[in-house]
């Protein structure tokens, strides 16, 4: 081993070190959790940190065969389709047009988009349900699909916009000489290209109306199109003092998110570097 490979090797200890306490911080309560949720409430109280004496499956099978949970699951992968859709439709066409055309008022357009990551959705809270209620889109799944879609469409378009700008100016000229329209560039050329990118807000657009509350909440009195985040409130609510019961259902809630995410981290990932070194 020469002097720079034991350099490298010392160097990256520390970086190591830190990459198992930080996995450990995260790991470790999912790991209580879910063991805890295989205890009854009297033996949690009395052994909360020990393995199960007796793993009490109940806990967790009951939830599984409960219609309401499943129905809740249902909802939350309507809307967050429903909004991924049409976050990434509206902003990929809305980014190509920041990025190739230039007309008068572009940048001051672009500028007020850019301000609507500023803009917190508490202060909108009041004024969004009255225009929901005026329009007839309360305890329906629109009243959250469009906000959702809206408040997101300021962060994707910035991401695409920095993407679609790093293609080379060349191609559209190739493409056009060929006959390609604006748009057959954009759907059979810059689409394709996009797809890391794409696939990135794609991510965060499911990851974040997943994980809202507030607006579903605010949306939805009907417990017919409740989400996962307020199913999880209320059976909290409703099994405060079953402690064990209420670990279940957190991890179960958890799991789709943690699937989803394990299957969505290489395009995550990649298509963050795709658009860090892209040039």
């Amino acid at each position: 081993m020469t002097v720079r490979q034991k350099s490298r090797k010392g160097g990256s200890a520390p970086l190591h070190l830190v990459l198992v306490v930080v996995g450990a911080v995260m790991a470790v309560p999912l790991l209580y959790a879910a063991l805890s949720g295989f205890k009854s409430t009297d033996e949690l109280s009395r052994n909360p940190v020990g393995l199960p004496e007796s793993w009490v499956t109940s806990n967790y099978t009951q939830i599984l065969g409960s219609g309401d949970f499943w129905r809740l699951i249902g909802n939350s992968t309507l809307i967050a389709v429903g909004t991924t859709v049409l976050v990434v439709a509206v902003s990929a066409l809305s980014a190509f047009s920041f990025a190739r055309f230039a007309f008068r008022g572009r940048e001051v357009l672009f500028t007020l988009f850019t301000m609507g990551l500023m803009f917190p959705f508490a202060v909108a809270a009041l004024p969004l349900f009255l225009l929901l209620r005026s329009l007839g889109l309360l305890d329906n799944p629109l009243g959250v699909i469009l906000p959702q879609a809206a408040f997101g469409l300021p962060m994707t378009i910035i991401i695409l916009r920095g993407f679609f700008r790093q293609i080379p100016g060349e191609l559209e000229e190739a493409a056009t000489l060929d006959g390609c329209s604006s748009f057959g560039f954009f759907w059979r050329v810059l689409l394709p290209m996009a797809r890391p990118a794409l696939g990135t807000v794609s991510v965060l657009a499911v990851v974040t109306s997943w994980n809202n509350f507030f607006l579903p909440l605010l949306v939805f009195t009907d417990a017919q199109w409740w989400t996962l985040p307020i199913g999880v409130q209320q059976f909290q609510g409703q099994y405060s003092a079953e402690y064990a019961k209420v670990f279940a259902y957190l991890v179960l809630a958890m799991v789709p998110a943690l699937a989803f995410y394990s299957v969505a981290e290489r395009q995550l990932v990649g298509g963050l570097t795709a658009g860090a070194t892209k040039g």
